[in-house]
């Protein structure tokens, strides 16, 4: 599903790819990616497929038990390539936030007054709730680290004003879900293990758009969720191995007690298993070539950033030329997300009016509660417009023609 521009490398073949999504039929110009993207057909037929043929519980004595235990396999090995992992260290959970509690339930059965845990002001208030609560209930302190509000940047100095010897944890995210900023994660990251403490990462947003190494981000922990890229909804979480087993979470008595199942509580969704390995597959194969499943979607994901920084730039492009609108992202790296406010204008009514013509850029806040503050937006947010492998240039001209009305 690519085609070659010889010296700028191989490109997506945009049509080709909207042909595999039967959503987008219903004709919408959709800028909902960060929320949620919309399902290729070969997802869903992977869906349909593994409910269609035997399934029990995983087992090697009948066909149900053997093609449950061959789809927990396949998916394991498959995240494990999208995230640069191994099929051993990933984890399934309903939601990343669902994990996120779950791990950090975990680590702070270790904390307790005088211990230090930080979160940042950028983060969804999934990688930041699960981890103040947890220090809250043990008696360790909370830190805030900031960013800067001016350009969205949150550098390593922002994260090193808050690290002492008493810091047992650092959660940041890989990128923004609001504004798009993408932070120097192994920058971070060695900030974080110089004073000794663990380092999680959110890549929730970050793995829809760029390809995800845990090593070489630094990551102790991480957690992504592939409805994000083109998947079902659950929650994937990965770690260093030694990490993970050293870690005793509360568990049924008689589950498991394994790495990764002693972190999954009951039974695994294997129908959304298979749609998420199907996902994974989907992405490998949009840029044709030799090499691995993980070589393959290094090449997805550089053509996908050239497509996505392309269409990006034509609607900050745009939005600079309509009176009153102010674009929020900022930041020198950022994914394809874009936030904008109009003035005089509420961001649902702005929402509203481009739902009215056939254009999906919802407005609020996304759950970066914090990010939202802090930039002085408040409980209302803006309006995101976000960018998927679907995503074309009629698409944006819709977005921009329908702004322009409504300044008129």
């Amino acid at each position: 599903m690519s085609s070659d521009t010889g010296r700028t490398g191989p490109t997506l073949d945009v049509q080709t790819i909207r042909a595999c999504f039967p959503a987008l039929q219903a004709g919408t110009a959709r800028f909902d990616a960060p929320g949620g993207t919309q399902t290729p057909q070969q997802v869903i037929d992977a869906i349909t497929g593994a409910l269609s043929r035997p399934l029990a519980n995983r087992g090697v004595l009948t066909e149900g038990g053997r093609n449950a235990e061959a789809i927990v396999a396949g998916a394991r090995l498959a995240l494990a390539d999208l995230l640069g992992s191994e099929a051993e260290q990933v984890v399934f959970g309903r939601s990343a936030t669902q994990l996120v509690y779950d791990l950090a339930r975990t680590l702070a059965k270790d904390w307790g007054p005088g211990d230090e845990v930080v979160v940042s002001r950028l983060d969804h208030d999934s990688n930041i709730r699960p981890w103040t609560q947890a220090a809250e209930a043990a008696g360790a302190t909370v830190r805030w680290a900031d960013f800067d509000p001016a350009t969205g940047e949150l550098g390593s100095e922002h994260i090193e004003a808050v690290l002492s010897g008493r810091t047992r944890l650092v959660a940041v995210t890989a990128a923004s879900n609001l504004i798009g900023t993408r932070p120097d994660v192994p920058a971070l990251a060695a900030s974080v293990h110089a004073a000794g403490a663990l380092f999680h990462v959110d890549a929730v947003h970050y793995a829809s758009h760029v390809t995800v190494d845990l090593a070489a981000l630094g990551a102790d922990t991480l957690v992504c969720s592939p409805y994000k890229f083109l998947g079902p909804h659950l929650g994937v979480l990965t770690g260093r191995r030694e990490l993970l087993d050293s870690l005793r979470p509360d568990k049924l008595l008689p589950s498991s007690d394994a790495v990764p199942e002693r972190f999954e509580l009951g039974t695994l969704p294997y129908e959304l298993l298979a749609g998420a390995t199907a996902a994974v597959d989907f992405l490998a194969g949009l840029v044709p070539g030799a090499g691995s499943r993980r070589e393959a979607l290094g090449r997805t994901f550089t053509a996908l950033a050239s497509h996505e920084d392309r269409l990006r730039g034509r609607i900050e492009e745009g939005l600079a030329t309509l009176d009153g609108v102010t674009v929020h992202s900022r930041a020198a790296r950022r994914t394809p997300t874009t936030l904008f406010t109009v003035a005089g204008r509420n961001p649902g009514d702005v929402s509203r009016h481009l739902a009215g013509r056939g254009v999906d850029a919802p407005a609020g806040s996304f759950y970066a509660w914090e990010a939202s503050h802090r930039l002085g937006l408040g409980a209302e947010g803006g309006v995101r417009a976000g960018l998927a492998p679907y995503t074309n240039d009629d698409d944006v001209d819709r977005l921009l023609n329908a702004l322009d009305v409504l300044r008129r």
